[in-house]
């Protein structure tokens, strides 16, 4: 778990386990369906029904669980769902408390999520995509993001670039 921004922690689906899930004053993002979204939602099919109300995002408390699968097709994440991250992320340093964003492995989605709140909330990350990266991976050097997560990352960052503010 590596803090990327003040209080804003990027791990994997350990960290959470074993250092943040029993802990008070915590802000958590499942960047990942398997086992958290499947969890909140309790379906045993494959894939949760496409007609539920909370078939992107569910939010248990402090808690906001996305649907996140880590495919190589940028078409699979939704500026719904990475929106929806940015807010809870900046309800959650704003009130004070700590953030940890997290998907499985701690390579992809979790860090693509941090990495997409930081160039749409902050000045920490240049305009160029390519450059916003390195300096992200100086940041998390364990980010090794899906062709998926870098596609959608480059395609958004240009409009991100226009909210940014710190």
């Amino acid at each position: 778990m590596i803090e990327v921004y003040p209080d804003l922690h990027v791990g994997s689906q350990d960290d959470y386990e074993f250092n943040v899930k029993h802990q008070s004053g915590w802000r958590v993002v499942h960047a990942c369906k398997e086992p958290y979204h499947r969890q909140a939602l309790g379906y045993a099919s494959r894939a949760a029904p496409k007609t539920h109300p909370e078939y992107l995002i569910a939010r248990r408390g402090d808690r906001l669980i996305l649907n996140l699968v880590d495919a190589d097709n940028p078409s699979y994440f939704s500026p719904v769902i990475f929106d929806a991250a940015v807010e809870f992320i900046h309800e959650g340093l704003a009130s004070g408390a700590k953030v940890l964003v997290h998907c499985n492995q701690g390579e992809s989605r979790g860090p693509g999520v941090a990495m997409y709140y930081l160039g749409n909330r902050t000045n920490r990350l240049p305009v160029d995509y390519v450059q916003a990266e390195a300096l992200f991976r100086g940041m998390y050097p364990l980010f090794n993001p899906s062709a998926g997560v870098r596609g959608f990352l480059a395609a958004s960052w240009p409009a991100l670039q226009e909210h940014s503010a710190e």
